[in-house]
């Protein structure tokens, strides 16, 4: 049986939540602890956000147009389109790769302006708001006059092309902008251009793959149809997912009763069926009747709140320590009184490498084993306004996190660390502390 254009947008909107969700569960700020398993994530989510742009009411119909612009339907034979193809597909590559390098080196920064919950609140926001114009809400759209200018840019000719993929970006804004803020975000919060460039090229890849198929080998694309906006319904709920994921980040408000146990992860799946049985896909705001919109927008919240308590379930570490964490001052205390060593490990829920450290370092069973003998303080900083966080981030001269400090027997700092740290060479370091 053949795949109708609506059996692929849904499973699209099946990719779209999981590889981002996977993508998202684990941001980690070193680029080389991020090669361990980071880029095949990131680049699988970024591929599979840009096929569906591509897919999208705003840059599919297009598609045969700009093939035709460019010369690869007059190509004289197939290599010639191919080559042709191929430099419009470079094009793109040339607009998006460089932002996502630029999203990389800022990360720092945008790490540190993430630690304001309010800014975190702005940029659920924007998600939100682009995520209602998905479903409909309202058009985002370029003047006809700046869409008209840029298409003419480029030419005939491999020069051509390539110009033409640089500006294609520019043309499919009012659809790019939505997936693209999201995955810039995330590769700011990795902090690695080379992540950054990696993720944006498969992007790139992903938004130029219906333009090279047509131009390189004369395919004929599924004709336009009422299937694009289901795309885009299935990228908005990605975006309210990823506008909840971030708050929670600094709110915490979904921690308390999330489980990452087998009956809580399948009834988080339940609710994303059912949401997709109710419409949150391939019904419109826009049909008559009142119980269609009604269930439209049930459908949407089902599949958002499944999605996200199934990534959060799926990422939750499970802790080998007993940290402190209430009565900081009394562990404080205590380990002075009892002189044991004492190991204060601060961290935020926006934090990629605090996450990592939690479940694949503290995890580990040989260092848990070994901070048995330590007083373990946690301290979650994501609320960097609270009077005592704020007390014990100058305390213990923390500008940035992750930071774990050690102390000896005496009180003495013998270990900091400042990023991911693999288990072994951890456990190295808090064997030498007495």
């Amino acid at each position: 049986m053949s795949l109708r254009p609506r059996h692929v947008a849904l499973l699209l909107t099946f990719l779209a939540l999981l590889v981002p969700a996977s993508a998202l569960a684990a941001p980690e700020d070193a680029f080389t602890r991020a090669l361990a398993r980071g880029p095949v994530y990131a680049a699988l989510a970024a591929l599979v956000g840009g096929l569906a742009v591509s897919l999208t009411p705003c840059v599919y119909p297009m598609v045969a147009v700009t093939v035709s612009v460019f010369g690869a339907k007059q190509a004289k034979n197939r290599s010639e389109g191919v080559l042709l193809s191929l430099a419009f597909v470079l094009g793109i590559c040339g607009m998006f790769v460089p932002m996502g390098v630029a999203a990389g080196m800022t990360g720092s920064f945008f790490s540190a302006v993430l630690q304001n919950r309010w800014v975190v609140v702005g940029i659920a926001g924007v998600f939100l708001l682009m995520a209602a114009s998905m479903f409909g809400a309202f058009e985002l759209t370029l003047p006809s006059s700046l869409n008209n200018k840029l298409a003419e840019m480029g030419g005939i000719g491999k020069k051509g092309a390539f110009v033409l993929g640089l500006v294609c970006g520019l043309i499919a804004a009012p659809c790019t902008g939505p997936v693209l803020t999201g995955i810039l975000a995330w590769i700011a919060s990795t902090q690695s251009a080379g992540l950054g460039a990696l993720a944006m090229g498969a992007f790139s890849l992903g938004l130029g793959a219906p333009f090279f198929v047509v131009g390189a080998f004369a395919v004929q694309l599924p004709k336009s149809g009422h299937w694009m906006v289901h795309v885009k319904s299935g990228l908005g709920i990605v975006l309210v997912v990823v506008a909840l994921y971030f708050l929670n980040n600094s709110f915490g408000f979904a921690n308390r009763w999330v489980s990452s146990s087998v009956p809580f992860l399948a009834g988080a799946l339940v609710a994303v069926a059912v949401g997709l049985l109710l419409g949150a896909v391939h019904r419109e705001f826009g049909e008559p009747g009142v119980g269609v919109k009604a269930a439209k927008g049930a459908g949407i919240a089902l599949v958002s709140a499944g999605a996200l308590a199934a990534l959060l379930g799926f990422i939750k570490p499970a802790e080998a320590l007993a940290w402190e964490k209430k009565d900081i001052e009394g562990a404080l205390a205590r380990a002075a009184t009892d002189k044991r060593p004492l190991i204060v490990d601060f961290t935020a829920a926006w934090c990629g490498a605090c996450k990592e450290l939690d479940k694949q370092t503290f995890s580990e069973r040989r260092v848990g084993q070994e901070l048995g003998r330590f007083v373990a303080v946690k301290v979650d900083a994501t609320n960097n306004d609270d009077p005592q966080v704020e007390a014990l981030l100058a305390r213990y001269k923390v500008v940035g996190l992750p930071t774990v400090v050690l102390f000896d027997s005496r009180g003495k700092e013998a270990v900091r660390f400042n990023d991911f740290v693999p288990p072994d060479e951890f456990l190295k370091s808090a064997q030498m502390v007495d």
